[in-house]
């Protein structure tokens, strides 16, 4: 009743917060928007470099050569898809994750993953290196800060039992969205991080880490994180939608694997709030992390998507029969 109650306060927040965004415009902005569809896009957090395609794909037109006024919005911590279910939003930034976990529901969500936003899973665990935590069978007697997930103690299980570690010597602690440098210097020893984020700040700050790369632990836990969602109805009754966003937001991406430093700019100039060093230094490295080696910006396998499902499965964290198919689709993707 909680979360329900909590989901709701969320979606009327997030019904004021977009009212908020289209009320307003001066006359110059409603001229040069009269005509074009409207668009809305939910975050999964904070803007980042994890979003760039799409604040490039914005500004430099790429939306609007589609005929989209498109409105990119950050809404409450932790994914977009229950908001994207809900029809408060076309599309969304979500995880493998939580994908899996929404279509796998005892009342599925009506969403699917339309386009990997990056193509290999750059998340690991972190730790200052005087911490010497190396390996997952280092796990023991230290204290780990997450965000509360039933994934994450499952996944820390898993992977500590894997190296014949025990489990019960590992003391999980909320954290929540706290700073992981300071968390790791006050709270917690090691806490899980995107590289191309947390990672990259690290290098800046001359902080020397440990970082354990999950895919490099286990290939089932190279998912894709972050995709953009879209509801079902949207992609069977609007697919020229669908098309005409991911293209423009495919080039908006190929745009910032060629010219990070201009597509961080983009970035800035709609987030001024955000360090330019840190945005500069990860958006070189998520240049070479978008499309990686998949044969265009944006496409997925099956069975990256069957690998986690089965691994989740064996882990009990979904007890319902997963279709791949009916969670991701590259249908809309340009060619």
């Amino acid at each position: 009743m909680k979360k329900r109650f909590l989901f709701l306060i969320n979606i009327l927040l997030l019904i004021s917060l977009i009212a908020g965004c289209q009320g307003g415009n001066d006359s110059e902005t409603v001229q040069k928007t009269e005509g074009l569809r409207k668009v809305t896009v939910l975050l999964d957090w904070v803007p980042n470099t994890n979003h760039t395609g799409l604040y490039v794909a914005k500004d430099k037109g790429y939306y609007e050569a589609e005929g989209l006024d498109v409105e990119i919005i950050q809404p409450t911590e932790g994914g977009s898809a229950e908001f994207i279910a809900a029809g408060q939003g076309d599309f969304g930034i979500s995880y493998q994750e939580q994908v899996t976990y929404a279509r796998a529901a005892d009342t599925p969500l009506p969403i699917r993953a339309i386009a990997a936003i990056i193509q290999h899973n750059t998340s690991g665990f972190a730790s200052p290196a005087h911490k010497n935590i190396r390996s997952p069978k280092d796990f023991e007697g230290k204290k780990y800060g997450g965000w509360g997930s039933p994934m994450e103690e499952q996944l820390l299980q898993a992977l500590m039992e894997k190296e014949g570690a025990d489990f019960s010597k590992l003391q999980m602690i909320n954290i929540g969205a706290a700073d992981f440098f300071t968390s790791v210097e006050k709270d917690v020893d090691f806490t899980w991080i995107y590289y191309g984020w947390d990672g990259v700040a690290a290098e800046l700050k001359n902080l020397d880490l440990n970082f354990i790369k999950l895919q490099d632990l286990d290939p089932d836990l190279d998912f894709y994180t972050p995709v953009i969602v879209a509801h079902e109805e949207l992609l069977s009754e609007e697919p020229d939608l669908a098309r005409k966003f991911l293209k423009a937001t495919a080039k908006g991406y190929q745009y910032a694997i060629e010219h990070p430093e201009e597509a961080a700019q983009c970035l800035l100039d709609n987030v001024p709030e955000l360090d330019e060093e840190l945005v500069i230094a990860s958006q070189k490295y998520l240049a070479k992390e978008y499309q990686a080696d998949a044969p265009r910006w944006g496409e997925m396998k099956e069975e990256i998507w069957n690998n986690y499902a089965n691994w989740m499965r064996k882990r009990g964290l979904i007890d319902k029969p997963f279709e791949a198919k009916e969670a991701f689709t590259n249908e809309f993707l340009p060619e």
